[in-house]
């Protein structure tokens, strides 16, 4: 028996089990089933399961687990619902929190509601990776603002970025009406990309608004992505498309996030709990 917590950020949902006092055994078994547990016909359904674990170096270890069962580095909606679900639940009452991830320690600010809960979390997502080989990217550029992919009937033109997992953002006219599975399931595996990427399909509004589709590494299109969104904000300041070090507005599916690259990428947005149950 297995309690979780379904929860989102901007419509990216996963499950959420409270694995701090479970021992290794009990983990892996459950990461076993993260395949099972994210099938949105036969288990609870989600983009994937996050499970909160013991850290010897922060607060709590993340771990995040895709639909198809693969280990994903980070996910910016995820942790802020991590942040959410450890002071809602009572496992610390700080308004800050360093969580352990797989591209490292990243630092939480809790901005709490009237009833007591967390409504919004800012996540310090780090400095941007820019070059090639760390992304990882296979290209001539050592800071990658123009690789040329042929997928299908059409070039895309790629500015790649890790935020911790590897990202790719290119430009098309009409976000709203572009088919994105059709090309991001070709993407996702080019072989520019050896360990596969996410892919960010954006569109410039103004100077301090871009809207954005992601197509995610291991799990297809979601309604959000926050390092996807980070990236983003990178990418576009990158090549002078958004105001330097303001806070640029990242359309989603399912809402908006708000971006700032100065120094480090800071993220802010919401954290939702939808309901709880045993499995």
């Amino acid at each position: 028996m297995i309690k979780f917590t379904k929860m989102e950020g901007l419509g990216n949902d996963y499950v959420y089990i409270d694995a701090s006092k479970m021992s290794e055994e009990e983990i892996t078994h459950i990461i076993s089933l993260a395949n099972f547990i994210s099938d949105r016909h036969f288990g609870v359904g989600g983009d994937g399961i996050i499970l909160i674990c013991r850290s010897e170096k922060a607060d709590f270890r993340m771990r995040m687990f895709n639909s198809d069962g693969s280990e994903a580095e980070m996910c910016g909606n995820g942790i802020r619902c991590v942040g959410k679900f450890i002071y809602d639940k009572g496992l610390s009452n700080k308004k800050e929190l360093r969580i352990e991830t797989l591209a490292g320690v990243k630092n939480l600010k809790l901005h709490i509601g009237e009833d007591e809960r967390v409504e919004r979390v800012t996540v310090d997502m780090g400095k941007p990776v820019l070059e090639a080989k760390e992304i990882p990217v296979i290209s001539e550029e050592k800071t990658v603002k123009n690789l040329k992919i042929k997928a299908l009937d059409r070039e895309f033109a790629f500015t790649c970025v890790s935020m911790g997992n590897p990202h790719a953002i290119t430009i098309i006219d009409d976000v709203d009406n572009f088919n994105i599975q059709k090309y991001g399931e070709i993407l996702e595996v080019d072989s520019h990309f050896p360990k596969k990427t996410n892919v960010e399909f954006i569109e410039i509004l103004d100077k301090n608004t871009v809207k954005m589709r992601v197509w995610e590494r291991g799990a297809g299109e979601t309604l959000a992505c926050g390092t996807g969104a980070s990236a983003t904000c990178v990418a576009c300041t990158l090549n002078g498309l958004v105001n330097e070090k303001e806070d640029i507005t990242i359309k989603l599916l399912g809402g908006d996030l708000k971006i700032k690259w100065d120094g480090n990428v800071y993220m802010t947005g919401p954290a939702k709990t939808v309901f709880e149950g045993v499995i």
